[in-house]
């Protein structure tokens, strides 16, 4: 699908401008012809606004995610971006073609071998016959299902459609790619398969927009996040910041609404993070089994009577391997006025091989808010002097 005609000026590939979807829900179930015509004049639906004045922009080679709860309205957007919804009011325009991942297989015909299913899919997708034949052998051996192409895509198991149907949406050589979750499905191999292809389509210089509700492939892949939260764009901004708000406050436990801007006017700030250890003149990093200790300055423009640290230890993807904060551990933080100091002690390192990073969190007791965060606020390598492998390191004994 193209949108030549209406394209964006400049380098802009994709402009949503104040866009709103508001889909009409039945409330009164109607059964029978005697209830419909009794029924007249009279509504039997609600509105429900699935998007709210979403406005954004995407420069063309930018590699942007979506991220957000379950109905949180970004496979909405995507479904308005790709052309197959029309906004209720405001306007989508795009540059080029577009491939978009949305509802796979959608055009599959389960009683049709999936050699016959990518010819007519394909052409479903605008992709002219004698190009789909130029790139039929390419398309089968990305799927991995030659055994099987002249099979009917009705024995074919979830695994095989969803890697047929992927296959085909990247071959049509897009300009903009739509992806709503499909690297959350299918095998280990076909999930790298699809980043790698992804990842082929950045180096090319190609548009990708990716809804996902995996914060680890957002950090992976993409340029920016945008978080969307009842319909309405809660944050745009670099991955990082995006995928705090989409955890501590969306995907988390808070239900208060994100303001952003609050953090400008926060009374305290996190400022230089250090990550210290015994031998630190030596070498920079640490054994398994040794400590580490992190020293942390702030800085207040008032005094704060209240604060909690939160600490996370993850790996070098973003995947969370330690949570905690000070009052699960029982650790009130002295009041901070001015600049101060706190100290966290992390004993007796349980990890192997590896460089971990830590994210700082700091929030007000009383009310809940966030005072600051510092996402990879610094970090610490562990090397490996055992024989083990993997990640998380035990104490092992053996008896016989």
């Amino acid at each position: 699908m193209s949108y030549d005609d209406a394209a964006p000026s400049g380098t802009e590939a994709i402009v949503v401008d104040n866009v709103s979807k508001v889909f009409r829900i039945s409330t009164t179930p109607v059964t029978s012809l005697k209830e419909r015509l009794l029924g007249m004049g009279r509504s039997h639906y609600k509105e429900f606004p699935a998007l709210t004045d979403v406005e954004f922009t995407i420069s063309q080679g930018e590699t942007v995610g979506i991220l957000g709860h379950n109905g949180s309205g970004k496979s909405t957007l995507l479904k308005c971006i790709a052309g197959i919804l029309t906004p209720t009011s405001g306007q989508v325009l795009a540059r080029g073609r577009l491939a978009s991942l949305l509802e796979l297989g959608a055009g599959f015909h389960p009683d049709l071998t999936g050699r016959e299913n990518v010819f007519i899919n394909a052409a479903f997708l605008g992709m002219p016959r004698k190009e789909i034949a130029n790139r039929f052998d390419e398309i089968v051996d990305f799927a991995g299902l030659e055994q099987f192409i002249d099979e009917p895509v009705k024995h074919y198991s979830s695994g095989m459609y969803v890697r047929l149907a992927f296959a085909v949406a990247v071959n049509l050589d897009p300009d903009v790619l739509l992806v709503d979750e499909v690297l959350a499905v299918g095998d280990e191999v076909f999930q790298l398969k699809c980043m790698s292809r992804i990842k082929q389509f950045q180096d090319e210089g190609r548009t990708i927009v990716l809804v996902t509700h995996a914060p680890e492939t957002v950090r992976q892949v993409c340029d920016r996040a945008i978080v969307l939260d009842h319909g309405n764009l809660v944050i745009d901004d670099e991955p990082g910041k995006a995928i705090r708000v989409f955890r501590e406050y969306i995907h988390g436990t808070s239900q208060t609404a994100v303001d952003t801007k609050a953090l400008v006017d926060s009374p305290l700030a996190v400022g230089d993070v250090q990550i210290h250890h015994d031998h630190e003149s030596v070498r920079r990093h640490v054994h398994v089994g040794e400590s580490v200790w992190v020293d942390i300055d702030i800085t207040t423009t008032r005094r704060v009577d209240d604060a909690v640290l939160d600490l996370e230890v993850t790996d070098n993807e973003g995947r969370v391997l330690y949570h905690v904060d000070t009052d699960s551990l029982d650790a009130r933080i002295a009041p901070i006025d001015g600049n101060g100091s706190i100290r966290i002690d992390i004993g007796r390192i349980g990890l192997l091989d590896g460089e971990f990073p830590i994210n700082l969190k700091l929030i007000e007791r009383s009310t809940g808010r966030m005072l600051d965060w510092k996402e990879r606020a610094a970090s610490f390598e562990v090397l490996n002097t055992t024989r083990a492998d993997g990640t998380v390191a035990f104490d092992v004994t053996v008896r016989s």
